[in-house]
């Protein structure tokens, strides 16, 4: 029985197809991306294809799936209205960032401005020490009105990360908690879960596929 290895490439515009046979073959196809669900253009473009080839599903030893959505949503700014929840001091640490510089001696280098914009970014009293004990608690009626302000912001995400809970989870967890049960449309990732990583800025970047 002949096999088949199928490259599906979900693009802007178009959905790619492209199909390898045991016996050295090479088949290729196109359908339309749909939206706002690209699967249904992935489902019936292979469909298609098979039909149109007159292969069975039990032919299929693989399917690699690929897209470019991603880099075109982060490019075009056109993901999630996503807010910001971080400890309080540190609303501006997606601007600081690490300081890096594309280019150590130009001054005026033109940094990409921050996927969450500083009116969405709120900071909220609380703050764990370097090894997790909690130093500050964090006060649930400010993460409960800040949750009220998103909402009717008309954002559609949150990212929540405080410094060092990498060490200690508790108050992400709790915001993330508190969300769910007053504000249950928002989809709210907390940094100690994609990426308990050591430093605040490499953590605050990780939760922001919420805006994706």
């Amino acid at each position: 029985m002949v096999t088949i290895r199928a490259g599906v490439d979900i693009g802007g515009t178009f959905t790619d197809f492209v199909f390898l046979t045991s016996d050295g073959k090479r088949f290729f196809g196109k359908t339309l991306t749909t939206y706002p669900d690209p699967s249904e253009g992935f489902i019936n473009g292979l469909q298609e294809n098979m039909e149109k080839h007159g292969w069975r599903y039990d032919q299929l030893e693989s399917i690699i799936h690929g897209t470019t959505l991603v880099v075109n949503a982060l490019i075009e700014r056109k993901g999630a209205k996503t807010g910001l929840i971080t400890t309080k001091g540190f609303r501006d640490q997606l601007e600081i960032a690490t300081e890096s510089r594309y280019d150590l001696y130009d001054l005026m280098v033109d940094n990409p401005k921050p996927l969450v914009p500083r009116a969405l970014r709120k900071t909220v009293t609380e703050r764990l020490t370097s090894d997790g004990s909690v130093l500050t608690k964090l006060d649930e009626q400010e993460v409960e009105e800040m949750l009220q302000q998103f909402v009717n912001e008309g954002v559609e995400a949150v990212a929540v990360c405080f410094l060092h809970s990498y060490r200690n989870d508790l108050h992400e967890k709790k915001v993330k908690e508190i969300a769910e049960r007053i504000a249950p449309q928002l989809h709210v990732s907390i940094s100690s879960e994609v990426s308990p990583e050591i430093r605040e800025y490499q953590r605050l970047r990780r939760p922001l596929p919420t805006y994706l």
